[in-house]
């Protein structure tokens, strides 16, 4: 009978141990955690993809050891934490912050990323990856400031090793710029504003030259002077185009100008390429 009541105490014992240890608050634990644990922890989450949680611990890491060892690594952390949380605002005032408080740190080329990051993604939203929509239609202000961030982690830290990679991006986001320019310089050739047409056409051929959208731009600049009755300004669109694109649907195999072919309705993927394809 004694054994029996020993096993029941233990058994109940072991009971209340076990609710105290559920009845603990883990954010308890994280003020009490010292900072190589709190970081460790916040490291943990960023793998497993919990960027709140890793928000949460990251921030009470620079809260609690602000001169610590891992302050300013928490602090680069903090923003792609931010950016994956589709936090765009904090991610891009944290990145700011830390250019502007670790202007010399080793790692400070990945703030400048990762700032360029948030804008390339600015203008992009679930319908899109859903739908076949062109990115040229869209606001691409966010394009544009993602280009100007990428141009000048590269200008600052050209041995960067994200620098290749906003090299690239640079590429598809001055494509981009092009193709808009060129959307924008058809809607003006349905509407009959040819004189805005010809200032668009002409934008991206003196500012877009090594893009895919030259050759469109042309044609519509042929099309608005011929429209506008300036026929020297439209032979003069002409002989560029005729010289360096002889190919292009605009022009019959004698190089004589199509004007329906202007306007001509673009394959899917002829847009979604910038006319690499299609």
């Amino acid at each position: 009978m004694r054994k029996i009541i020993y096993v029941l105490i233990i058994a109940g014992l072991s009971a209340v141990s076990a609710c105290s240890s559920q009845d603990v608050d883990p954010a308890d634990v994280a003020i009490n955690s010292t900072e190589g644990q709190l970081y460790t922890t916040a490291q943990r989450s960023l793998r497993t993809g919990n960027y709140t949680i890793a928000i949460e611990q990251l921030e009470l890491l620079e809260s609690r050891f602000p001169f610590g060892r891992y302050a300013q690594q928490a602090q680069l952390e903090l923003i792609y934490a931010y950016f994956r949380s589709s936090q765009p605002e904090a991610a891009r005032a944290a990145a700011d912050r830390f250019i502007r408080l670790h202007p010399q740190h080793v790692n400070v080329d990945y703030a400048y990323y990762l700032k360029a990051m948030v804008s390339f993604q600015k203008d992009k939203n679930f319908l899109e990856s859903v739908l076949p929509i062109n990115p040229a239609r869209r606001d691409i202000s966010g394009s544009r400031e993602a280009f100007d961030f990428f141009d000048e982690l590269i200008e600052q830290y050209p041995d960067s090793k994200y620098a290749p990679d906003a090299q690239q991006r640079m590429v598809y986001l001055r494509n981009l710029m092009a193709e808009h320019e060129l959307e924008v310089a058809r809607y003006y050739i349905k509407r009959r504003a040819f004189v805005a047409a010809a200032n668009r056409g002409r934008n991206v051929f003196e500012h877009y030259q090594t893009t895919p959208a030259v050759p469109d731009a042309l044609a519509l600049m042929v099309e608005a002077y011929l429209s506008l009755e300036m026929p020297d300004l439209a032979n003069e669109s002409l002989l560029v185009l005729q010289k360096n694109f002889p190919d292009h649907p605009s022009l019959d195999n004698e190089g004589n100008f199509r004007r329906a072919a202007a306007e001509r309705e673009r394959s899917f993927l002829n847009i979604m390429t910038f006319g690499l394809l299609g």
